[in-house]
């Protein structure tokens, strides 16, 4: 089984002069479910090379056992230092897709024509794929092949208005995750800020925020075992 997982190249949250990036959670604990798994990971980018990391995604508060095992495991750190670049990146290669978010994706990953394209060709494929917090807001240009937002009466999930109000950010994101997927049409579900929710529909599989991302992976192992 080969997975593919997309991170941000962004780095720069707004104009706030702070620094931001993925989510180290939301790479680390579904990055183990695979690689516990058996599964071959392959990491890409818009940029290439060594993604940013949010720099609060790895403050003592935040650190889990999972991201304490990643930061210690030299051949995880030499995958993240050499991302493939995403316009190198075909579907064909992969069994399914699974994006990690953070801020960063907000402003590259939701309007970069190479995730775009990516993801329309995973849906066309008939593979499931998967995003987790703010990287549900890379589906906001993906169409199906008839024009129709892709999400448009699809349930989903992501990183909701209430979490990003407790985080300071609401006037600094481009846009909103969970008013932007229901402006296409999506059936968007949450449960309390911070609480675990994940969502299947179809071939798509959304996580809410950090701590969804271990189930949302587990969830896509799941389906792609139900698939083979």
């Amino acid at each position: 089984m080969k997975i593919l997982m997309v991170l941000t190249s962004h780095d720069q949250l707004g104009d706030t002069g702070r620094k931001t990036g993925f989510w180290l959670e939301e790479l680390a604990a579904p990055y183990y479910v695979f690689k516990d798994a058996g599964a071959q990971i392959i990491l890409a980018s818009p940029k290439g090379g060594r993604p940013p990391l949010d720099p609060k995604s790895n403050e003592p508060s935040f650190q889990t056992d999972i991201t304490r095992r990643f930061e210690k495991d030299a051949a995880a750190n030499a995958q993240l230092d050499a991302t493939m670049r995403l316009d190198s990146v075909k579907q064909e290669d992969y069994d399914s897709v699974f994006y990690p978010g953070g801020h960063g994706p907000l402003w590259d990953l939701a309007e970069d024509e190479h995730s775009i394209r990516l993801i329309e060709s995973f849906f066309a494929a008939g593979k499931p794929f998967a995003l987790v917090c703010h990287a549900p807001g890379a589906l906001r240009h993906v169409k199906n092949p008839d024009g129709a937002p892709l999400v448009r009466g699809k349930a989903v999930t992501g990183f909701t208005n209430g979490e990003e109000e407790a985080v300071g950010l609401t006037k600094v994101v481009p846009f909103l995750v969970e008013d932007e997927l229901m402006n296409c049409g999506a059936i968007f579900s949450k449960v309390m800020n911070w609480g675990v929710h994940t969502v299947i529909d179809g071939q798509l599989i959304t996580g809410q925020n950090p701590g969804s991302s271990g189930p949302t992976a587990e969830l896509l192992l799941e389906t792609l075992r139900k698939a083979r």
